[in-house]
């Protein structure tokens, strides 16, 4: 049963999905918004769904709700007879067309998990852990024409540990964006958010990512494929490498570096400099592969379509010899 209070509130469409949408919903529906509608997506079958669902807590709550792949004709009917006064999208993937933006009397808004202008586009968080970010954070934006170019109303920063995988950060950004919208949506209602213009000299757009760019390049330093391998692990797609036209997932490894000092008391082959990139070291109790700098102990892994494995375990005898030698490419 919706309130009194509530309904007196300017209504909300809201586009929302994965969990920092799921996080929008949520807030909202703890202040008592007034969301009228919501729009999500319909799961892919070839993805993990990690998150929790926005439409089942729409659902739950008795809000409209409407889930397909895209936009399309019934959604569009949706919209118009909600006649929002406010639009607020959160990580919803689908582009939400030019025409709905001059619908809602006080705006439309979007949050992006980015502190823009940098990293616009799309797997924002994927591509900070990537690129080794050590900050990040959730910009409340308003929405245009142009992806992710609209002035700034609000930002949430936050740090990006060492050991922080991207689901990490995922769940940091959720976080943050229930901070946003609870401190900012009542000035959105009364017309008074603020606006920034964003500096397009500091801006930087990276494109959406596939699973086939989790391609380990051994010649890259350790440092650089921790970052991606962090980037891409569970729930993510992964990071692989090959071995005799196997595909292998490297799940967890760390760097043998200063950042990971405590790993440092590894034995540690003396002629290790002379191997190339991609060759395995093999000791008793660790497996280590030579990148193109420094050297990488690998701790979870496992051939694609089976389950996590530790590589001492028996079934890699044959893979992890001190000489033998991943492959770029299958």
């Amino acid at each position: 049963m919706i309130s009194k209070q509530t309904e007196s509130r300017s209504s909300i469409a809201l586009f929302a999905y994965s969990q920092p949408g799921f996080a929008c919903l949520s807030e909202l529906i703890k202040i008592g918004a007034n969301v009228s509608v919501v729009f999500t997506h319909i799961d892919a079958d070839d993805e993990e769904i990690w998150f929790d669902s926005v439409y089942d807590l729409a659902k739950k709550n008795n809000i409209p709700v409407y889930r397909s792949k895209k936009i399309d004709e019934s959604a569009r009917k949706f919209f118009y007879q909600a006649a929002p006064d406010i639009i607020l999208s959160a990580y919803y993937r689908a582009m939400i067309p030019d025409e709905f933006l001059s619908v809602p009397r006080l705006g439309a808004y979007n949050l992006h998990g980015s502190l823009l202008p940098r990293y616009r586009g799309r797997a924002c968080i994927n591509w900070a852990v990537l690129k080794g970010e050590t900050r990040t954070g959730v910009t409340l934006h308003v929405m245009t024409e142009k992806a992710d170019r609209g002035d700034i109303v609000a930002q949430k920063a936050f740090d990006i540990k060492m050991t922080d995988t991207a689901h990490d950060v995922f769940l940091k950004t959720s976080l943050a964006v229930k901070k946003i919208i609870k401190e900012y949506l009542p000035l959105i209602e009364a017309a008074k958010a603020p606006r920034f213009r964003q500096d397009e000299s500091q801006a930087t757009k990276f494109g959406r990512r596939h699973p086939a760019d989790g391609i380990i390049d051994w010649n890259d330093s350790a440092a650089a494929v921790y970052n991606l391998i962090r980037s891409v692990t569970h729930p993510f797609p992964g990071a692989f490498t090959f071995y005799r036209q196997q595909k292998l997932f490297i799940w967890w490894a760390v760097p043998l570096t200063e950042d990971f000092s405590d790993q440092l008391a590894v034995s540690l082959p003396k002629n290790l400099q002379n191997y190339s990139a991609g060759t395995i070291v093999r000791s008793k109790e660790h497996v280590i592969v030579k990148c193109g700098q420094d050297s990488l102990l690998l701790h979870t892994i496992a051939w694609a379509g089976e389950a996590d494995n530790i590589p001492t375990d028996k079934t890699f005898i044959d893979v992890f010899k001190t000489g033998n030698r991943f492959d770029w490419k299958n």
